[in-house]
């Protein structure tokens, strides 16, 4: 089963339905409700998934939504080695760094999944879009 790790951009796609890249955030999903793959993610993006989107749906709503979201995600978290590995890290972007050093913790991990390629042209681990994810699977 591939282990993929899920950047904020992806969950933020699926929750606020934003069109056109919503239908690959649902197929991924639905692939993992379904035990096709296994997804995973940085506490920093649960949290920051909400920031975002706290604008656009009431607090109860956006809680229930991230905390059922939680049933088909497996998260990694942010403690202070990872955040001293992502300041000192080569990674332009910190948030990115931090995403980057999260999903080389998960052992065998196959990709990471971004609609932000340029910003993870650095990463060790193959980075891929949501297209080119749902064709492997």
């Amino acid at each position: 089963m591939k282990k993929v790790f899920v950047d904020t951009n992806i969950l933020v796609d699926l929750i606020a339905d934003r069109k056109p890249f919503s239908k690959f955030a649902i197929e991924l999903f639905s692939k993992a409700e379904s035990g096709n793959v296994s997804l995973y993610t940085s506490s920093h993006s649960i949290a920051t998934t909400h920031y975002l989107l706290k604008k656009y749906l009431s607090e109860k709503e956006l809680r229930e939504v991230l905390l059922n979201l939680l049933d088909f995600i497996n998260i990694i978290a942010i403690d202070i080695d990872v955040l001293k590995k992502g300041l000192k890290s080569k990674h332009k972007d910190f948030e990115d760094a931090l995403q980057i050093i999260s999903a080389y913790s998960i052992e065998k991990i196959d990709c990471i999944v971004t609609r932000n390629l340029k910003d993870f042209k650095d990463s060790e681990i193959p980075v891929l879009s949501p297209d080119e994810i749902i064709e492997q699977l």
